[in-house]
């Protein structure tokens, strides 16, 4: 039925391939996504400092219910993140710390939630990675409607089931699963080349010509 469907049959990428990935900051994953596909704007992480990576295991549901999020909790696997599509609304929570502490009995990997969390604390003590878009000490509904499975917006974000998450201190980002080697080799090279500008500061050797150059392409007179 529209509006309550529930499924888990998607493609899953390489376990390898996911921890390869969440090695790299989302910094540079995004530039190579070219800017275009890294939304997830105003999430924040709720639990300190650990990165996070994992497999998106998605959900959709309407905002301030988390019926269906209790369902994913059930239905994903190990090294799962759970994904919801709560419609950026904060008015109700959808995990707290219950959620939480069944998540890491069943050994997810974190949630990203475009919508709110409660028990904040509990949930900077536990370390699991939560992303979320707010706070609030306001329980959520368990009505539903809701679909586990799907393709989500996450800020402006489009997360697909299977695709990869990565998260680290600048925010969330969702790897689509068709691009996500042609990503990391290309995250690998740019991490290379950084590591070489950061050794030329540091002996005093940067060559800054490409900002005057920029400039007198665009007529500026020096």
């Amino acid at each position: 039925m529209l509006g309550f469907r529930a499924g888990d049959a998607f493609a899953r990428p390489d376990p390898e391939l996911v921890q390869a990935l969440g090695q790299i900051p989302t910094a540079i994953l995004s530039d190579n996504m070219h800017r275009l596909f890294a939304g997830g704007t105003g999430l924040r992480p709720c639990h300190g400092e650990a990165r996070l990576q994992g497999v998106a295991f998605t959900v959709k549901t309407r905002p301030g219910d988390n019926l269906m999020v209790h369902k994913a909790l059930d239905m994903a696997r190990p090294g799962d993140v759970i994904v919801v599509d709560a419609g950026g609304d904060t008015s109700n929570a959808i995990i707290g710390e219950i959620m939480l502490r069944y998540a890491l009995s069943r050994r997810l990997a974190g949630f990203v939630i475009d919508g709110a969390v409660r028990d904040s604390g509990a949930l900077l003590r536990a370390g699991l990675p939560v992303y979320a878009r707010g706070i609030t000490h306001r329980g959520p509904y368990k009505d539903g409607p809701g679909e586990i499975g799907g393709t989500v917006n996450i800020g402006g974000m489009v997360v697909g089931a299977g695709d990869v998450i990565v998260g680290d201190e600048d925010g969330v980002l969702a790897i689509p699963l068709s691009h996500a080697a042609e990503i990391l080799a290309a995250g690998r090279a740019q991490q290379a080349r950084e590591a070489d500008i950061l050794l030329s500061i540091e002996q005093g050797a940067l060559d800054r010509g490409w900002v005057d150059q920029t400039l007198a392409g665009k007529g500026v007179k020096l």
